[in-house]
């Protein structure tokens, strides 16, 4: 039993000595290709072209986005992650109120009551107002 814990935190050990193993073994061999004169190193006007969805540019400076969007976007994130983390509770609730009973129902209050407290306080500072 004690051997299949540690081989566990020897497979996280593992994947994480790849994470970050192999984007440093990335950057210094780009490095050392820099030094061969491989990778080049000019910066020309082509580099420095703003490049989009493989269209030209309308406007030759960077345009601002509205912060407001941002905001939507992290919204609309966090309650699609509320319906990823439901509907399998949702399909398994049958064989998850036999094993545990009404604990499973009250659970999932708790983490719907969660996100509503948090979908009020957007309300009340006016995050969901388009302006």
């Amino acid at each position: 039993m004690l051997d299949d814990y540690f081989r566990q935190y020897g497979l996280v050990a593992i994947l994480a000595a790849a994470a970050i193993g192999i984007p440093s073994v990335i950057l210094i061999l780009s490095w050392l290709l820099s030094l061969v004169r491989v990778r080049p190193q000019k910066q020309t006007a082509v580099k420095g072209d703003i490049y989009e969805c493989g269209m030209e540019t309308i406007s030759p400076r960077w345009t601002q986005f509205n912060a407001r969007y941002y905001m939507f976007a992290l919204l609309f994130l966090v309650f699609d992650v509320e319906t990823i983390f439901i509907y399998p509770w949702a399909i398994q609730f049958g064989a998850l109120s036999v094993k545990f009973g009404v604990f499973v129902l009250l659970e999932m209050f708790v983490f719907i009551a969660i996100l509503v407290v948090a979908w009020l306080y957007a309300w009340r500072n006016r995050a969901l107002e388009w302006k």
